[in-house]
């Protein structure tokens, strides 16, 4: 456990420097073949001033010395094309270190918190929460219940009081006369006076409607 805590940022610092290290080699190499590429154009123009002094031996060596260079240049050429495929190879395999390190991390912390939240610790966790709630619902219903003087009240008698207060509330409605509409204001011409209309008698049916009222009424 401890080489495994412990080793895996020694692993990620040894990858990085073998990186850099690398990167300098490369840049080492591509300074060295700028340098061969200069001396070789170098040669190409000394041969052509011995050409043209008729020096052809003394061309011929300059010749010789930029071949030695190609070759020179070649070779590193062969060089940073192996750096190149080693440098993507290391990050290739960081990578792939990296993204394994992260799915481990994952499913450590995946486990722990299963761990942490089990099955039975659910299910607990349920069932206290219902009976806290059915407590509640307990008490609720403790408060909701008469107390006293309330508590001693017949549903059934006050049911029946009810009933009784609305058959008499009807009993009156239908015992009322039933009420004309008003009268429509009739224009009277200036200067004439109104004429009153005479006093309307009661019918016998209107007569023995009041006197059952007054009867009520006592």
């Amino acid at each position: 456990m401890f080489t495994r805590v412990f080793g895996k940022p020694k692993q990620e610092a040894n990858a990085v420097t073998t990186l850099d290290k690398l990167n300098e080699t490369l840049e080492m190499l591509e300074k060295k073949e700028k340098v061969l590429l200069k001396k070789a154009s170098q040669e190409v123009e000394k041969a052509k001033d011995y050409t043209r002094a008729k020096n052809k031996r003394a061309a011929i060596q300059c010749l010789k010395r930029k071949k030695l260079y190609e070759q020179q240049i070649e070779q590193l050429g062969n060089f940073q094309l192996r750096i190149h495929d080693q440098m993507i190879m290391l990050e290739g395999a960081k990578a792939t270190t990296e993204t394994v390190d992260a799915l481990r991390t994952g499913a450590a912390a995946m486990k722990a918190m299963q761990k942490a939240t089990n099955i039975d610790d659910v299910d607990k966790t349920m069932d206290e929460i219902n009976e806290q709630t059915e407590n509640m619902k307990q008490i609720q219903e403790a408060l909701a219940t008469p107390m006293g003087a309330a508590a001693d009240f017949d549903e059934d008698e006050l049911e029946a009081e009810l009933e009784e207060l609305e058959g008499a509330e009807l009993e009156e409605q239908l015992l009322q006369p039933a009420t004309t509409a008003p009268a429509a204001p009739v224009h009277v011409p200036a200067g004439s006076q109104p004429t009153r209309p005479a006093p309307r008698k009661n019918t016998a049916e209107e007569d023995e409607l009041a006197a059952l009222q007054a009867e009520m009424a006592l």
